[in-house]
């Protein structure tokens, strides 16, 4: 093989961008994606307690609920954000249970993305592994099933 025919030493490294390092220009882009999200999602919540989603009207009808009558897994999340940020504790948890429940699992996933965005390694963390995913998934389909089932009215908005 002579030289002509080589690949250039370059193509061969499997990353052709080096990481950036993790210095304070590094960090910043790092943190974009967390600060993305944060700033998504407090606007969202401001939108919700803002336009109240237990007035008929202001929000469109969920897909499935319009579709088959049905309630999704989600249903009743926005009504619950809107009593979440007027107090409404009681009321929050019994427009979804599930959702309300998770808001600190999402939570602590959230500032250990940030974590590991701010030094500058990858996410991790066991509840994102398949052994916890899987189980995850399944719990949110009984809790779909049950709560449109007449004994699971109480899981219902």
């Amino acid at each position: 093989m002579d030289d002509t025919t080589a690949a250039p030493a370059r193509a061969a490294h499997p990353h052709p961008h080096p990481p950036a390092p993790a210095g304070r220009r590094g960090r910043g882009r790092a943190l974009a994606g967390p600060g993305i999200v944060l700033a998504a999602a407090a606007a969202g919540v401001a939108l919700v307690s803002v336009v109240d989603p237990h007035e008929p009207g202001h929000y469109p009808t969920c897909p499935l609920l319009w579709a088959t009558g049905l309630y999704c897994p989600g249903c009743g999340g926005l009504r619950m954000v809107n009593s979440l940020t007027h107090g409404r504790v009681g009321e929050a948890f019994g427009l979804n249970p599930m959702a309300f429940l998770l808001l600190p699992v999402f939570a602590y996933l959230w500032a250990r993305w940030t974590a590991c965005a701010a030094k500058g390694v990858p996410f991790a963390s066991a509840l994102v592994r398949p052994r916890v995913i899987y189980p995850f998934l399944a719990l949110i389909i009984v809790y779909w099933i049950v709560r449109n089932l007449p004994f699971g009215h109480a899981l219902a908005p």
